[in-house]
């Protein structure tokens, strides 16, 4: 029988070593390989394996994400050419893509092997960038710098113009996208069983001033104008060519391009429905704390007691 093949993706900064121990810990007992970028050799026990970037993906039957939504979104990322499951355990602080915190970490781990679990097609953003080719999972988004202008592009769909925008930033996403960046710029919710592109402008001065709802076969191009302020590109929250001045954005809806690892879809939906509606308190994390039951804030301060 074949091992099982793990590839872990980790956060860049956060501390991940307590997961990684659980993780190695269970691969021992069941047998399973465990692989890592050559980049975070350093940060993982000699029982995992240091593999090139290109091949982690490639050589795993599933990868873990360990961190926030960003390390799900680069760990689907790299599995683009060949999907593979992706579970996400979470060190994040407000994320909803990844479902498992880390206690549940050892159950989840126990399923993956039995095949208790679902898989959750997710679609992504194929975007041309100035004749490069990339990928993007929540969004692209063109971004102006302050001080130095406003973003001013023209809108095409399908080759035909429709418009032009002077704004901050305008935002392409998906479906899965539509609770980041755009939600943030006022784009509309979008349910993840929805098929459709989604262009929001952030604090539009001018020209188009609404979200614009697509159907996934349409073709979304936005091209700078003359005059445009310089403009960052960032797909997924990650800046890819930065002061542009002229170019073209060319987007391509591509459907069942990522799979996530679902233990619990109900759970995960309602944990989700709640953050959403956090989002819209204005409220601070101590003022958040006051609303609960005294006997749920007694459990809490126990638990962020230092460690003796």
């Amino acid at each position: 029988m074949d091992r099982f093949r793990l590839g872990l993706v980790l956060h860049p900064t956060r501390d991940v070593s307590p997961v990684v121990g659980t993780i190695v810990a269970w691969a021992a007992e069941h047998h399973a390989a465990l692989t890592v970028r050559e980049q975070d050799r350093h940060r993982v026990p000699e029982a995992v394996r240091a593999v090139p970037e290109g091949e982690l993906a490639s050589g795993s039957d599933m990868l873990i994400a360990i961190g926030g939504d960003g390390t799900m979104l680069g760990a689907l990322r790299m599995a683009v050419r060949d999907p593979k499951p992706v579970l996400g355990v979470h060190l994040g602080k407000l994320g909803f893509l990844v479902e498992v915190e880390p206690p549940e970490l050892p159950a989840a781990l126990a399923r993956l092997l039995t095949g208790e679990y679902t898989l959750e097609a997710h679609s992504c953003l194929a975007c041309t960038v100035c004749g490069d080719d990339v990928v993007a999972f929540n969004d692209i988004a063109l971004v102006r710098h302050p001080g130095q202008g406003f973003v001013s592009a023209t809108l095409a769909v399908d080759g035909q113009q429709y418009g032009y925008y002077r704004c901050d930033a305008v935002v392409v996403c998906t479906p899965t996208g539509s609770t980041a960046y755009s939600y943030a710029a006022g784009g509309p919710l979008i349910s993840p069983a929805t098929r459709a592109v989604v262009v929001t402008p952030s604090a539009p001065m001018a020209g188009i001033s609404r979200s614009v709802v697509l159907s996934p076969e349409e073709t979304v191009r936005l091209d700078l104008r003359p005059g445009s302020g310089p403009v960052s590109v960032e797909v997924d929250g990650r800046v890819i060519r930065n002061r542009s001045t002229t170019g073209a954005v060319e987007v391509h809806y591509r459907h069942d391009a990522g799979l996530v690892v679902r233990l619990d879809p109900r759970r995960h939906q309602e944990r989700n429905q709640l953050k959403l509606g956090l989002l819209d308190l204005p409220l601070l994390p101590e003022q958040l704390r006051e609303l609960l039951p005294e006997s749920l804030r007694r459990q809490l301060g126990r638990r962020e007691e230092p460690h003796r």
